[in-house]
């Protein structure tokens, strides 16, 4: 078993996730996983940033796929006895312009967005080694979209002792309330992407909570994080901010020092930590 550090990627072909794997394997003691759902995607990646002299790692992971990730949980206890670095990239969005119906959009985007990342997280951080960093990517579209909940639900989900049991049944219910053409009428907005990102952000408070709980002692940091607007297939080419600008705020989470004791459980925006 290697007792190098390792760091993973969820969604690293392209885009922020990439972009965090370059600035990882300038400034992480360690190995540094690319993971992507398509193998060619995946290795062309690792391809791109070997000739920039880097040296990224590669495995496959379909998040949206238990045993893919669970064939990934298998891999890194194996090889190293867990893992150090652990950044939940990988997701997706629907265009403005797509005419997918709202409600198969809910359902799609809530799938991959809010369940698989819940489903690494499941499998993966009992693998978090002490003093791991955990970072889930959201986005600032979780605010607004948070903002523009009924009362209600904008007091559940600010809730310091919301579970995630709790939480599971919020973003099922946005899911049937769409298909029931009612999610409005019920105090959602009418954002599929950002509700899934809200789920993020507070999934991360609720895993900070329960890691406080049971591994105090491990001081492992597990945080939320919005990259900004940035230049990338899912964005569009009209954003303010490049791939490498956009991984700033992960990476520095990623890498926060092993004496550090915050942030953790934070909604953090420009390496800031912001009101939720």
């Amino acid at each position: 078993m290697s007792s190098t550090p390792v760091a993973l990627v969820t969604g690293a072909n392209k885009g922020i996730g990439f972009a965090i794997v370059r600035a990882l394997c300038k400034h992480f003691t360690g190995d540094v996983y690319l993971t992507a759902r398509d193998p060619g995607r995946g290795q062309a990646a690792v391809t791109k940033l070997q000739e920039e002299g880097l040296n990224p790692l590669f495995h496959q992971l379909d998040i949206d796929d238990l045993q893919s990730i669970r064939t990934l949980r298998d891999f890194l206890k194996e090889k190293y006895g867990g893992l150090n670095v652990l950044v939940n990239n990988a997701g997706i969005a629907f265009k403005v312009a797509d005419t997918t119906p709202f409600a198969m959009q809910a359902e799609v985007t809530m799938r991959t967005n809010f369940f698989a990342t819940r489903d690494v997280c499941t499998e993966l951080l009992p693998l978090i080694k002490p003093h791991g960093r955990v970072v889930n990517v959201s986005s600032m579209v979780s605010g607004s979209a948070l903002a523009r909940c009924s009362q209600d639900l904008q007091q559940k989900f600010r809730s310091d002792t919301i579970t995630e049991e709790e939480l599971v049944k919020l973003m099922t219910k946005f899911v049937e309330d769409t298909k029931n053409g009612v999610h409005e009428k019920a105090g959602w907005p009418n954002t599929a992407y950002g509700v899934s990102k809200i789920g993020v952000t507070v999934l991360s408070r609720i895993q900070a909570r329960m890691l406080n709980k049971e591994r105090k002692a491990d001081r492992i940091l597990l945080n939320a994080c919005c990259p900004g607007w940035v230049r990338t297939d899912m964005a569009g080419p009209n954003a303010t901010k490049s791939p490498d600008e956009g991984a700033e705020t992960p990476v520095y989470l990623a890498l926060l020092a092993p004496d550090a004791d915050g942030p953790h459980g934070q909604f953090v925006s420009e390496k800031k930590v912001q009101e939720w």
